[in-house]
């Protein structure tokens, strides 16, 4: 594993950076941790609020075993402890989106110990980064200020909404391994199918820890900024708010931990962070442990079938696609960075494609088509069963490189099968020797002096004839019969 190079230079000299990260990712299930209410996205404000969410007296919150068994399915996906005893605390403070005045959270007992996950930054060496633990915790409600000239609104649909908090150990060294971190958790959430992952709705979210020092020294004051919602924010977060750090700490000043909140808009559009409050610490909250629930207790039978309804994780699948597929290490990659790309492919396997060639086709044809068009793979105008039929087509001769392009964009638009679309329009690929034998004659009787200067050695000229030839049969000639048939023509 190599030392992260990123470095912030200040008057004094080089700064180092140091980030943990606590992910919060709201887990799939259909009702919340403590209740029964929806979780649906986008509903209208305060319809999903259940007597609990609203915490109304008397009111008793009942663990739900889907957000626990989901929690604990996205401990093992990272190879950690499952403790099999756990204990809910209430962390206490009053913000007008709480209605209970504390929220229930895990912080002397978690439900998941320690783990890890490996991290591919880009242009850098594989570095494993550590986990700390996840805990699971009910969200709080959200409060509108753009509503009312004068007033503050509150929604509480996303009160008592189940989270797991991942959190990080200080392992990152740069804004790179920080976005490089949060790619590879939120693909193995999408993997475990714990959290969908979609940060723009909300449903994932980081809290981004930073501390400068120079090099080798012990750890500087830590700043919080939370609620950081895309990865391309997570390290504006990290450059901007290290670069202030450093800033402050050689103009004499000193960091205090405290909470900050980024800001994409501030300086120009540059981005900035700003101070929110003095950070506290775990004491100050008051936690105690929930009277109103029981511990934990997990029993082997309920982690074993948490255990066998994991899938083949990226890492497993990506080498699984270099090994036993042949692909390259470039394509293994890109097809398992996302899980619905993964199931798009094998769907396409399962229907008879050779994995080298789907694989280069899914990479550069459907994904420059996808791109082009704004769509995701979910998406996709043309389906798996499609994309094996026409690669087939090419595979056995049918079709040319160049005829499959021109039978893609018609499936794009049309939906049509490709078969269908060879035979409507006549784009069926000709291997017939005598017609492109008539035809090599007709280019080679236009260009009489092209022909002698490629016989008296100028070979680079055959890519001439060649595409003369294909051009005069319409891209509809096999290329590997017209090579051959040309060096006969032209070598005599």
């Amino acid at each position: 594993m190599t030392e992260s190079t990123y470095r912030i230079q200040g008057g004094t000299g080089e700064w180092e950076v140091v980030i943990g990260l606590e992910v919060h990712a709201q887990v799939t299930s259909q009702s919340k941790l403590f209740s029964g209410a929806a979780t649906a996205f986008g509903a209208e404000p305060n319809s999903q609020v259940s007597l609990i969410d609203a915490a109304m007296p008397g009111m008793l919150p009942v663990p739900n075993a889907e957000c626990i068994r989901q929690a604990v399915r996205t401990g093992m996906a990272i190879n950690a402890p499952i403790n099999r005893w756990s204990r809910f605390d209430r962390k206490n403070y009053f913000y007008a989106d709480l209605p209970q005045g504390y929220q229930i959270s895990q912080l002397y007992h978690p439900l998941v110990g320690e783990g890890s996950i490996e991290i591919e930054p880009e242009g850098a060496e594989p570095k494993t980064i550590g986990i700390e633990r996840i805990h699971v915790e009910q969200d709080a409600g959200k409060l509108m200020h753009d509503q009312h000239p004068t007033r503050s609104y509150v929604d509480l649909n996303r009160s008592g909404v189940a989270l797991m908090e991942i959190v990080s150990k200080p392992d990152m060294r740069s804004p790179a391994e920080a976005g490089a971190y949060v790619k590879k958790l939120r693909s193995i959430l999408r993997y475990v199918g714990s959290c969908d992952g979609n940060m723009e709705q909300g449903s994932m979210r980081a809290d981004v820890n930073v501390s400068v020092r120079k090099p080798g020294d012990p750890f500087g004051t830590r700043t919080e900024t939370k609620n950081v919602n895309s990865i391309r924010f997570v390290m504006a977060t990290i450059e901007i708010e290290a670069r202030r750090q450093v800033d402050l700490i050689e103009d004499g000043g000193t960091v205090v931990q405290e909470t900050r909140l980024f800001d994409p808009d501030g300086n120009g559009g540059k981005g900035v962070t700003r101070s929110m409050r003095s950070k506290e610490d775990a004491h100050d909250y008051r936690y105690f442990p929930d009277p109103d629930l029981l511990p934990l207790e997990l029993d082997e039978a309920f982690l074993e079938e948490a255990r066998a309804s994991l899938p083949e994780l990226p890492d497993a699948k990506r080498k699984r696609y270099e090994g036993d597929l042949g692909l390259t290490a470039y394509n293994a990659d890109v097809l398992t960075a996302d899980v619905e790309t993964a199931r798009w492919f094998e769907a396409m396997l399962a229907e008879g494609a050779a994995p080298k060639p789907a694989s280069n086709w899914v990479t550069s044809e459907l994904f420059g088509a996808l791109n082009r068009l704004g769509k995701d793979i979910g998406e996709s105008p043309v389906s798996p069963k499609q994309a094996a039929e026409l690669n087939k087509l090419v595979a056995d001769g049918t079709l040319s490189g160049t005829l499959a392009k021109q039978v893609f964009e018609v499936m794009l638009e049309t939906g049509d099968d490709p078969a269908k679309i060879v035979e409507e329009r006549g784009l069926r690929q000709t291997s017939d020797t005598g017609a492109i034998e008539a035809e090599i004659a007709k280019v080679m009787d236009a260009n009489p002096d092209k022909v002698a200067e490629y016989r008296g050695g100028k070979d680079k000229l055959f890519g001439f004839f060649v595409g003369q030839t294909m051009r005069a049969m319409a891209g509809k000639a096999n290329p590997a019969v017209v090579n051959e048939l040309l060096k006969k023509a032209l070598d005599v």
